[in-house]
Parts: structure tokens; C-alpha cells; sequence
């Protein structure tokens, strides 16, 4: 069962003092990129927080974020009266020197200052950070269940376009008989009007005709073509996490329907293979979101 790298959990905890919410999102990203957001109070755990996510969300860009909220006035901020006062101060001599007068609104300027409001310095104790910890954990729960949802319907998507590129596939035999007298009736009628330099060398001839029939023959593109398809749907089924992998198989998919195309020369092969173009266009714009 594949994973999308795209999830999101989310998990509240409270303790006596303060509730804590824990959020967690994730996106698509080639290598595992994690960026944080969580309390001071809380920094001395961010390695071990940075290890379990590493371990437990292997890959992609994660935003995981931890809010404190006080129940109590106790661990509310609070107002630092000197140093508001000393903003009041500076300010309104600046005023005095610039001849202006204060309005009323440059209180509420001094309030929104980050220095002016301060948190009661606090430690977490081993237990409530034991606690923190399990919800962490519930919440990358909650992410697992989020990409394992959004992995199950890429899968389906995945293996209905590879079943339509096999099915247009098979429809190419549909065309080869009338492709190869096609391509039989443009070489007489070109050897018709080469017929003075046919007599002159036939060895030449036969040597050019060989590798211009091996040049145009698509049956080992075919054969690679299904293979690699089947290939997509083995490993598709076969892994737990085979996004880079089935990135490869995509363009090793791509190079076949590629070749396949040059060397059709036929238009309704060409039509196929542009539909087959189509869909693995399709195919690949989900691949990079694939765990």
C-alpha cells in the first residue's frame, strides 16, 4: 500500500497548568525537510523531537507546530510595567524634540511591542513532557492515516492510467498490417525510381533495405513497453515506500512510448501514442507526491 507524502494530523493535551495543541503537516518534498515551531520552554526536547519525526515520516516537507495556552493567570504573560514605561518615556521625548504632540493611540503601539509582555519562565517536568510526547506520537498517527487515505486513491488513479496505456498498447497491432504495406509500397515506388542505381549495386541495396526494415520495426519497444508497465504495477503493489523507484520506471515508460513514436510512421499508431503521452503526463504529476 503506497502513502502520499501530503497529511495532516492534529492532537490537543491538557495537564493541570496549560493545554497544548499539536499540529502536524506534511507535503512533498525529494528529501525529509522539517521545520518547527514550539515553546521555548520546550527546546531542550527538540532533537528528540526532530529524531522521532525523521523516523516516523521518513520523507518530505513537515511543518509540526506546538501551541501553549495557559488555564491559568499564573502562566499567562505578563505586563513589564518598566519597560513599557521606558518606551512611554523615549517616546514622548522624542516628541518634545521633534515639537509634536503624542496621540493616544501610541499606548496601544507600546502594547503590540514583544518585549513588553513576557512569560513566567517554566520547566517541563519529565512527566508532562512524557505526556506531550505520547500526543506527538498520536498525532503522526493521525498523519499515517492521512497519507495511507490519500495513497489508496493514487493507487487506484495509478493503476487505471497504466491500464489504459497497455490497453492503447494492444491497440497498436490493430495498425501494423496496414503500417508495413504502407511502408512496403513507399520502398517500391521509391526502387522504381532508383531503378538505374539498383542494377549498379545490389549488395548496396539489400544492406541499406535490412537496415531500414530494422530502423522502423517497433516490436522490442512493445515488449519493453508492457514490461515496464507490469513492472509499475508490481512495484506499485510490492512496496511500502516506492516513490523514487516508480519515478524511474515512469521515465523508462516515457522512452519507450518516446521511441515508440519515431518510429511509427503511421498516423494512427501516432494518434496512440499521444494518448499514451497523455496519461503517463498524468501519471507523473502525482509521482512526486508518492512516499
Amino acid at each position: 500500500m503506497i502513502k502520499s507524502m501530503t497529511g495532516f494530523g492534529k492532537q490537543t493535551v491538557e495537564t493541570q497548568n496549560d493545554k497544548f495543541t499539536i499540529e502536524i503537516r506534511t507535503l512533498n518534498s525529494k528529501q525529509f525537510d522539517l521545520n518547527t515551531k514550539i515553546p521555548a520552554r520546550l527546546r531542550e526536547y527538540e532533537p528528540g523531537i526532530r529524531k522521532l519525526s525523521g523516523q516516523r515520516l521518513l520523507r518530505g516537507k513537515v511543518d509540526l507546530m506546538i501551541n501553549i495556552e495557559p488555564k491559568t493567570a499564573q502562566s499567562a504573560p505578563g505586563l513589564n510595567h518598566t519597560l513599557a514605561g521606558h518606551f512611554y518615556r523615549e517616546i514622548k521625548e522624542l516628541a518634545n524634540v521633534l515639537g509634536i504632540e503624542l496621540s493616544e493611540q501610541v499606548l496601544s503601539v507600546i502594547l503590540r511591542m514583544p518585549e513588553v509582555w513576557s512569560v513566567p519562565e517554566e520547566e517541563t517536568d519529565p512527566e508532562e513532557w512524557g505526556l506531550l510526547a505520547e500526543n506527538i506520537n498520536l498525532a503522526m498517527d493521525a498523519v499515517d492515516r492521512f497519507r495511507i487515505s490519500e495513497g489508496e486513491t493514487l493507487q487506484k488513479d495509478f493503476r487505471l492510467r497504466i491500464e489504459k496505456i497497455k490497453k492503447l498498447l494492444s491497440e497498436v497491432g490493430l495498425f501494423e498490417s496496414e503500417r508495413t504495406q504502407n511502408i512496403k509500397q513507399r520502398i517500391k515506388s521509391n526502387l522504381a525510381n532508383l531503378a538505374n542505381e539498383i542494377q549498379q549495386d545490389k549488395n548496396r541495396l539489400e544492406q541499406e533495405m535490412i537496415f531500414y526494415m530494422e530502423k522502423l520495426d517497433i516490436t522490442e519497444e512493445k515488449i519493453r513497453l508492457k514490461k515496464h508497465c507490469d513492472y509499475f504495477i508490481e512495484t506499485l503493489n510490492g512496496e511500502e515506500t516506492p516513490g523514487k523507484k516508480l519515478i524511474f520506471i515512469g521515465q523508462e515508460i516515457g522512452r519507450e512510448i518516446n521511441t515508440l513514436g519515431s518510429k511509427a510512421n503511421d498516423a494512427n499508431i501516432q494518434k496512440l501514442v499521444v494518448l499514451m503521452k497523455d496519461e503517463l503526463e498524468k501519471i507523473k504529476e502525482q509521482l512526486f507526491n508518492i512516499l
